[in-house]
């Protein structure tokens, strides 16, 4: 260990500096502040809760009911959701820009009487998947840093190497301990890209999917609504599209959604 210890420092300024170089050089500023916010990310755990998957689906029971009710009422909530009183009700949904503006957009397209909803839905899945994507560009170029960090390790080592041939008239021992501390470069490249960078990398992409999730349950529900069913009926059938770690039961959201019936009365 004392080999290691002794030339782990300069092997991680090579190694960290090239690495960190190379995904500054590769990436444009954007991209290196949503890394450094998804890194966090990744150790927070994503960033929708249970409560939260029940509190969209009481929002768009609310929006949808009054919709049916009173079309020209619903406007002034879907143009202007900073000001609504409907969305100040969920304000960790309101506070999302991509949420409430798929909801709003997708709304004022059902006021707009399309005739073909199966139109809409397309035009949902592509800007979910354009969503999705975008969310993974962090992750995609931390998982580049991984794949190379082995690599980088080699180069290390080759340099520590060439160093030890400087010095090839030293004694065997003396010998040992340059060619031992040459390898551990090697060894940390490889170390940190799958025990460190490659998971950090992973977690990120499973959070995005994780976080997809609440987006995809907003185009069920507003896909059933645009087919025309049963307010209830639209809740219904995101509920039973939410993950089964984040789906409410059945009688807290009929509970909630009651309550709501009640309070608009």
């Amino acid at each position: 260990m004392g080999i290691i210890l002794k030339a782990l420092p300069f092997e991680m300024v090579m190694i960290g500096g090239a690495a960190l170089g190379a995904f500054v050089i590769a990436n444009d500023m954007s991209i290196i502040k949503a890394t450094g916010r998804d890194i966090a990310r990744a150790f927070r755990g994503p960033k929708w809760k249970p409560v939260d998957y029940r509190d969209l689906l009481c929002l768009l029971f609310e929006l949808i009911w009054l919709a049916r009710q009173n079309p020209v009422a619903v406007e002034e909530h879907i143009e202007t959701p900073a000001d609504s009183s409907i969305f100040a009700r969920y304000p960790k949904i309101q506070a999302d820009h991509d949420a409430v503006e798929l909801i709003c957009d997708t709304m004022r397209a059902a006021a707009m009487n399309y005739d073909d909803p199966h139109q809409v839905e397309e035009v949902l899945d592509k800007r979910l998947e354009s969503h999705k994507q975008h969310a993974l560009h962090s992750s995609h170029a931390v998982q580049v840093v991984a794949d190379a960090l082995p690599a980088l390790g080699i180069v290390a080592a080759v340099l520590g190497i060439i160093k030890t041939m400087g010095a090839i008239d030293e004694p065997p021992d003396i010998l040992g301990k340059m060619i031992g501390g040459a390898l551990t470069g090697t060894f940390l490249g490889v170390f940190l890209a799958y025990c460190f960078v490659g998971p950090i990398a992973g977690r990120m992409n499973s959070i995005v999917e994780e976080d997809d999730h609440f987006f995809q349950l907003i185009r069920e529900v507003l896909i059933a609504n645009l087919h025309a069913h049963p307010a209830n009926i639209c809740i219904e059938v995101g509920r039973q599209n939410t993950p089964h770690h984040h789906r409410p039961e059945f009688s807290d959201l009929e509970g909630a959604l009651r309550d709501l019936k009640k309070s608009a009365a």
